[in-house]
C-alpha cells in the first residue's frame, strides 16, 4: 500500500485491497474514496468488498468512479462537497492515485490559490502542472 499524503485533511494511495483497510483504520483514515469504477480492470478487488471492510473498521465508505483520463466538471461538482463533509482524514484511491489528486486538486482551485495546489499534489508524487489551465478555469468560475 503506497499512501501519498497531499495535507492533513486528504490522502491518495494506487489501488488498495480488502487487507489493507484494517491498517487504513490505524492510520486514522475517518473517510475512504473510490474514484475508480467497479471492473475497470480484471482481477482488481471488488469495490463491494472494500465497502465491506470499510465499514467493518468505522470508516465512512464513498464510492465516486471517474473515468481515466476524462474527468468532467461533473465530477468535481460531486466531489467538492463530498470532501468538504467528509470526516477527515480522507484516503482516495483510483488505479494510481491521480484521478483522486486531480479531483482534489480542481475542487481545491474552487477556494484556494493555484501555487499550493501545484505543490502539495508534486509533493505526492503527482505533476499536475498540466491542469494549471483547468484550475484556472475552476478558479474564476467559483469566485465570490
Amino acid at each position: 500500500m503506497n499512501i501519498r499524503k497531499i495535507d492533513d485533511a486528504i490522502s491518495v494511495a494506487p489501488q488498495i485491497s480488502p487487507d489493507d483497510v484494517a491498517e487504513i483504520a490505524r492510520l486514522g483514515f475517518r473517510t475512504l474514496v473510490a474514484n475508480r469504477p467497479d471492473h475497470e480492470e480484471p482481477g482488481q478487488p471488488a469495490m463491494a468488498e472494500l465497502e465491506q471492510a470499510a465499514r467493518g473498521h468505522g470508516i465512512t465508505w464513498v464510492y465516486l468512479p471517474v473515468e481515466s483520463g476524462n474527468i468532467l466538471d461533473e465530477d468535481v461538482d460531486a466531489f467538492a462537497p463530498m470532501f468538504e463533509d467528509a470526516e477527515k482524514p480522507v484516503l482516495a484511491f483510483c488505479r494510481s492515485g491521480t484521478r483522486c489528486s486531480v479531483l482534489w486538486a480542481l475542487s481545491s482551485a474552487r477556494h484556494m490559490p493555484l501555487e499550493p495546489i501545484i505543490q502539495r499534489a508534486g509533493q505526492a508524487g503527482y505533476d499536475l502542472r498540466g491542469l494549471i489551465p483547468r484550475l484556472q478555469q475552476q478558479a474564476d468560475n467559483h469566485q465570490h
